[in-house]
Formats: structure tokens, sequence, C-alpha cells
């Protein structure tokens, strides 16, 4: 499969530069597993819903990781924290005219000194002077996706992030649950639908472009995820009810999926380079609330796999033709998952 049949021509002005004025307030595009579209809001997301199923969210929170410093030689440095790895140490990517060498050092506004360890690939290893959470607090910026063009302000700190967000450690938002306010699920709650959480950080990688023709010859980022055990028994629960598992968000889906490669959801943590494309068959997720994704994008490639890729190619070209808003702070999809092959 070539990484062309995942490409799709869209206007600019279609990237959603902000958010919605109101939380919630965005279109919601139903795919059924037929591939039947229809349009709808997102507030009709509990009319789409059964009073068995569970929600899987993910309750990362996303971090601002992005820090600009100058290195001992006086040139400037912009960093991007892909991943803390110990309560004084990160892993980054580093923009600089020359990338700084173990031993040096990068100074931060507020005289907070890094410095540089190792080189691991395309990042590189830091040792931080106090823990890495409380640096970035302090001097760190929200971490925008590079499509949106405007600087981080005080509303994108708030809308950047889901209501539900509690474990510190995302470079990026889990985008599909940007959607959700407290009414909204508190109306879910109160129709007996259930909620139950993952983690999964979502990386930096979720915007790195896919450099290969060949699907199969992508090397998948990984990312950091774990399952509660009280998130497998309400998925059991859900099951022996005859209830959907309904992943908000790609990453939670992941997260899910990955634990489920044996055959069996187990709880627990670990890391995920799985690389879901057409062809896979899904053992845990029944229907995913999603964004609209990048053209020739790992997350394109995983939606077309749950939903169909010709589903997926209708669905795109309807929602340009009606101009819904695609991206982080675009409009959501519905899909049911398509019957196998």
């Amino acid at each position: 499969m070539r990484v062309a049949d995942f490409d799709f021509d869209l206007p600019p002005d279609l990237i959603a530069q902000f958010p919605p004025a109101v939380r919630g307030g965005s279109r919601l595009l139903h795919v059924e597993a037929t591939g039947a579209l229809h349009d709808r809001w997102f507030s009709e997301l509990p009319t789409l819903l059964r009073a068995d199923d569970l929600l899987v969210m993910n309750d990362t929170r996303v971090i601002k990781a992005r820090l600009f410093g100058i290195k001992d030689s006086g040139g400037k440095v912009e960093l991007l924290v892909e991943r803390v790895t110990g309560e004084f140490e990160a892993l980054a990517f580093i923009r600089a005219s020359h990338a700084p060498k173990p031993g040096s050092r990068i100074l931060l506004s507020g005289d907070i000194a890094l410095e540089v360890l190792a080189r691991q690939d395309d990042l590189t290893q830091l040792h931080f002077p106090r823990p890495v959470l409380d640096v970035l607090d302090q001097v760190g910026r929200l971490p925008l996706p590079p499509y949106i063009e405007h600087m981080p302000t005080a509303d994108d700190e708030a809308r950047y992030q889901t209501v539900y967000a509690n474990e510190p450690g995302a470079v990026a938002a889990p985008t599909a649950g940007l959607h959700f306010d407290d009414a909204m699920l508190a109306v879910l709650k109160g129709k007996g639908i259930r909620s139950a959480h993952v983690t999964l950080h979502v990386g930096a990688g979720t915007f790195q472009p896919v450099r290969v023709d060949d699907v199969a010859d992508h090397k998948m980022h990984s990312e950091r995820y774990t399952i509660p055990q009280t998130t497998v028994d309400a998925i059991h629960e859900t099951r022996a009810r005859g209830g959907r598992v309904v992943a908000v968000g790609t990453t939670s889906l992941r997260a899910l999926e990955a634990a489920a490669q044996t055959g069996h959801l187990h709880a627990g943590s670990g890391e995920t380079d799985i690389f879901i494309t057409p062809g896979y068959r899904f053992k845990v997720v029944d229907a995913l609330i999603t964004n609209f994704h990048l053209p020739k994008s790992t997350l394109l490639m995983l939606v077309s796999a749950f939903a169909g890729l010709d589903a997926i190619r209708a669905a795109y070209a309807h929602a340009i033709a009606e101009r819904y808003r695609f991206f982080s702070y675009g409009d959501a999809m519905f899909l049911e998952k398509s019957a196998p092959a």
C-alpha cells in the first residue's frame, strides 16, 4: 500500500486556527459502518450512544514543552521536550544552527542551566537542575501544533487541554477529547453511558511526516501508555452487557489495541509503536470519536483501517465540500467500525 493512497487536497482556510467559541460547539460527521454519512453537531453525540456503551478517554495532560535558550557559544536554541524520562531528565528535539555537544550547557530564562548529556537518534538527553515539570511550568511555552500559526495565548492554555486532563506528560493534546465539556459529560452519565480512562502521553512524533513511499517501510514513533485494571474491568463488563467500547481519540484506541496484542486486554504500562493500517483486525474498540487528520499521516491510515479506506475518502471529500474545520481545533467524526473484508 502506498502513502500516496492517503493523500488529499485541503484548502488552507479549512485548517482551524482557533477553537470554537464554546467548547463542544463543533460539527460532527457521523460515518456509519455502511459508509453512510450524516452531518450533525457534537451536541448530538448522546443520541449516537447507547446506555450500555463505554467511553474510553485519554487523561494525559499537555505540558509546556517548548523552551528557548542560549548555548555556551551564545547561539540561540529552541527545544521541544518529547518525553520526560525522569524527575530531572528529559529527551528533546533541538533546533539550532549547530547541535549542542554532550557536556555543554543551555541557559534558559531565570538562569536555569540545562546540561546536555547525550544524543539519541534525533533527540537529545538533557539534565535539569530542578524537576523537569517544575521548570517547564515556570519557563515553558505551550507546544501548539505546527499548522497553528499564532503564538499560544492564555485561551490556548485552557482550550488545548481536555476538561478531564490529569496526568502530565503529553506534548500534543488528545484532540478528540477537546470537544467534551462538563455539561456533556453530565448528560452522558445521566443517560447511563459510563466512562473509563487510559493514559497515553502523546509525543511530537504524532506530527512527523511519513517520508517513505511504501507504508510498510515506515518506522512508527513510540509512546508510553498505562491501562488501569479498573478500565479493563469496565470493558469486560461492557462486553457482558452487550455494549460498545467507544474510544475517544486515536490515542485511546492505540493504547487499548496495544495492550491487547496477545488477544486479551491486559492492565499495566508499556511502550507502544503499534502502526495500524488497513487490514488490521481490531480487538477492543467498536466505535471511534476523532478529529480530521493530516494528509498522508499515520493517523489517517489508522482511521482508514477502522472505518474502511473508501468510506474515509468519501467522508473527507464530503467534509471538505461542506467546509468542516480540520485538525486539532477542528470538527469531529463519529466512526462506526466497518465489517471485516
